[in-house]
């Protein structure tokens, strides 16, 4: 930032589950060769959410009624229900239906399953199961033919559509049920269970403004910097698509000459970077409240139900809970797929704001619905496919940043930058890994020293 400012075939699939319970957890010696002396750190110490802001917590309690021992439990419980989902999600393959924390402190981790002779390696994790009838790939698999559907109708009608996890299903927002059961059925989904949620509510750009500072588009649109980011030596900053087009220019939040949007990308998606001149330097600095800051150690996606908080330059630092990953959201001037929705308000102005849950940067302020006195929805882009995408390395507090890996979609050695989905495998140093939690790798994110984010296999 500029100013400081997831027969035989199926019972060997059971008996792995049953090793991962007999065994436990990957230890610090099977996590690899080349693991440092002294204990691995757990997932709390891997994403520093045991060392929290203060006014992070403060910001938790306001809005969401958390004492600071609640809040702090609820960071830690948050980062360690992270990895043991990402294991269960490995060893469940095709049958894993999702994964949500719930609670004050976020103490009650649930994976659900399509097959009930899951529910004991689960809960030997930990977790309570949750049988289901279907997988999250089948899921997902109905949200796509959504997606499809939604390039040969109009969707103004039928302006948000997302996998719920908890629920297992998916749901279309509509206006009217005539809209909802019109795009349902040209989806081909007709007799299958798709809810179809009411609301007046229409998600609209929140494009005048600020995320964590403010800064101005040509001189005149105002939109939020997100998360500070270099590409090689050039820093810069990831914002919001709908904010500008490559080639506009920006100025700061104190009007003077900033940079330059190199690339962006709406509607289909929301993101966008700017580069900026050599007078503002990048930092892991995101807003929080009382011009005071928080900093961000990576980028590793949160669960559904996980509290997460938001810097816009109108509505200044907001809190509430990740309710749904992938939605797509049809605004007026277009469709945006992979939208995380969430519970933070949000106002015109506070575009292209970061969202961040704990220390972990997840996102950028698309649009949403209300507002923060009789609140509202919020969605944001999320931002590892902002930095895999455009080839950028986020700028954080636990390590110096490295120049991003081609994302080329292949199997191949581990390499600091790279974002990596989970399920995704890597090899280091003859060792084969396979990812827990989709975030940008860090130099000292190697997966032998980070049982957290990478499994051995």
């Amino acid at each position: 930032m500029a100013h400081r400012h997831a027969g035989t075939a199926r019972r060997s699939a059971v008996t792995a589950i049953g090793a991962l319970v007999l065994a436990g957890l990957p230890s610090a010696a099977a996590a690899g060769p080349a693991a440092a002396a002294g204990p691995v750190p757990g997932a709390a110490q891997t994403l520093r959410a045991d060392r929290p802001s203060p006014h992070l917590l403060d910001a938790l309690r306001r809005d969401l009624g958390l004492t600071p021992t609640q809040a702090s439990e609820r960071l830690v419980n948050e980062a360690e229900a992270g990895t043991r989902a990402g294991r269960l999600r490995l060893a469940l393959g095709d049958r894993f239906a999702g994964a949500w924390v719930r609670g004050d402190t976020s103490q009650e981790l649930t994976v659900a399953t399509t097959d009930a002779e899951d529910v004991p390696a689960i809960e030997a994790q930990g977790a309570r199961a949750a049988v289901v009838e279907r997988a999250l790939a089948e899921l997902e698999a109905a949200k796509e033919k959504l997606d499809a559907a939604a390039g040969r109708v109009r969707t103004l009608d039928t302006p948000v559509w997302y996998v719920d996890v908890p629920k297992n299903r998916v749901v279309v927002q509509a206006t009217s049920q005539k809209a909802g059961s019109a795009f349902v059925k040209a989806a081909g989904l007709e007799g299958e269970d798709v809810g179809i949620r009411m609301t007046k509510d229409r998600p609209r750009l929140l494009q005048d403004v600020t995320g964590g500072d403010a800064f101005y588009i040509d001189d005149s649109a105002r939109c939020s910097v997100g998360f500070s980011v270099t590409r090689g030596e050039q820093g810069g900053f990831v914002t919001a698509g709908h904010c500008g087009g490559p080639g506009d220019t920006t100025t700061g939040y104190d009007r003077t000459a900033q940079g330059t949007f190199r690339a962006s990308t709406f509607p289909g998606e929301d993101m966008a970077w700017v580069a900026v001149d050599a007078p503002w330097t990048p930092t892991p600095d995101v807003k929080a409240q009382g011009g005071q800051e928080v900093q961000v150690t990576g980028s590793v996606q949160a669960l559904v139900g996980a509290a997460v908080c938001r810097s816009g330059s109108t509505t200044g630092w907001r809190c509430g809970t990740i309710e749904q990953h992938g939605a797509s959201v049809s605004y007026e001037q277009g469709r945006v797929d992979g939208l995380t929705r969430t519970t933070v308000c949000a106002e015109p102005g506070d575009s292209g704001g970061p969202y961040v849950a704990g220390t972990q940067a997840q996102g950028v302020t698309s649009g949403g619905s209300g507002n923060c006195t009789s609140g509202g929805t919020t969605f944001y882009q999320p931002v590892n496919p902002i930095l895999a995408d455009f080839g950028l390395a986020l700028t954080t507090a636990a390590a110096r940043a490295t120049a991003p890996a081609p994302q080329d979609g292949t199997a191949q050695e581990w390499a600091a930058g790279r974002v990596y989905e989970a399920g995704t495998t890597v090899t280091r140093d003859g060792v084969r890994y396979q990812c827990l939690q989709t975030h940008q790798a860090q130099d000292a994110w190697t997966p032998a020293g980070t049982p957290a984010l990478w499994q051995r296999l």
